[in-house]
């Protein structure tokens, strides 16, 4: 048996056979490889090529469908905002309607509550203007008439003469009209000292102008000559100067 002897260095030679079989192996497993990976692309193509040369058909239901919804969901939409609507504006009227009742209420009950004042009012009122009525009626009763004489002057003069608080009486009056006028209230004085200075006395108490006009009562005439203006100026001057006409017994 021959010896299998290397040289140090170099690498043994490869046999023909050996080659052979290096080559063969190669070979097979570039096949393997090449198998292994053949299947999935060749289908992948094969998918591809069949998706894109089958036809592609599109329905036109489903699209029918989803419009048909939709207006559906619209109606529905739409009516349930006029249902809102519709309640918002009834649940608007019933509270208006509420409001005006409490309103015509309250307004009857002020009406109740102001009634009776108002009747208390008109009743006072009532009172009022009867009670003016009978007032106007008991003083036009009560008023006083006096004669249109001597009398009746004196008389009207005397009740003058107590609301302005001037004393006097019938009889201290009357005695001296009678003294100095005999009663006529056009009687005027001529030949006194009055009558030379030009100032005469006058009236049914002889009153010059001056005294007259300063002793006038309010209330009366200023015509000296009126009777009643006449007696109460002169009866007012002899208070003022007397104490009273009672007082007075000759020209004054």
């Amino acid at each position: 048996m021959t010896k299998n002897t290397r040289t140090p260095g170099h690498s043994p030679k490869l046999t023909k056979l050996h080659k052979l079989s290096i080559a063969g192996v190669a070979t097979l497993g570039a096949a393997t490889l090449a198998f292994s990976l053949a299947p999935n692309h060749t289908q992948t193509t094969t998918n591809d090529a069949a998706i894109s040369a089958a036809p592609v058909v599109f329905s036109q239901q489903p699209i029918k469908n989803v419009q048909a919804r939709l207006t559906d969901q619209q109606a529905g939409a739409s009516l349930k905002t006029q249902a809102i609507e519709a309640k918002k504006k009834a649940a608007d009227a019933a509270a208006a309607k509420k409001a005006a009742e409490n309103v015509r209420k309250v307004q009857a009950a002020s009406r109740s509550a102001q009634r009776p004042a108002i009747e208390t009012i008109a009743m006072k009122t009532v009172a009022m203007k009867t009670a003016t009525t009978k007032t106007y009626a008991t003083k036009t009763a009560t008023t006083k008439t006096y004669a249109n004489n001597l009398d009746g002057w004196i008389r009207q003069s005397l009740d003058i003469m107590k609301r302005r608080g001037i004393p006097g009486s019938y009889n201290g009056l009357h005695r001296n009209i009678m003294r100095e006028s005999s009663g006529n209230p056009k009687a005027i004085n001529g030949w006194d000292i009055n009558a030379i200075n030009g100032i005469p006395s006058k009236g049914l108490l002889q009153v010059i102008q001056p005294t007259f006009n300063a002793y006038h009562v309010p209330g009366t005439s200023w015509n000296i000559y009126d009777p009643v203006a006449n007696i109460t100026a002169a009866a007012n001057y002899a208070a003022d100067k007397y104490g009273s006409m009672d007082n007075v017994n000759s020209a004054y």
